[in-house]
């Protein structure tokens, strides 16, 4: 099964200000990119995959139907959430995020 992704705005800012910060912050153009390379394989994985991989462990998260991905070649990772065949990703985070928290 393919699944339809919709990026929601709140992971569309949570991407652009990991992006920012590795331009503006780390004068890397070459990591920005990396990172956005890395966001659309992600994406395209997720399209396929995305029914397979559990839900969260944290039962709030659970109970609200998240899953969870990681990008491919950074630690970053992407909490989803399934309807039919679309899958909804909200948020992006850092592998280091205190991310239970801010969701719930």
């Amino acid at each position: 099964m393919e699944y339809k992704i919709v990026i929601m705005e709140d992971a569309e800012e949570d991407l652009d200000k990991f992006v920012r910060y590795l331009l503006l912050e780390k004068k890397s153009e070459q990591a920005a990119r990396n990172l956005l390379d890395d966001f659309e394989s992600t994406i395209v994985s997720l399209s396929h995959i995305a029914g397979s991989l559990k839900e969260c462990e944290n039962p709030r998260l659970k109970e609200l139907g998240y899953r969870r991905i990681n990008f491919m070649t950074h630690r970053y990772f992407m909490l989803y959430r399934i309807d039919g065949d679309t899958v909804f990703v909200d948020n992006i985070f850092h592998e280091l995020q205190d991310y239970e928290n801010r969701m719930i």
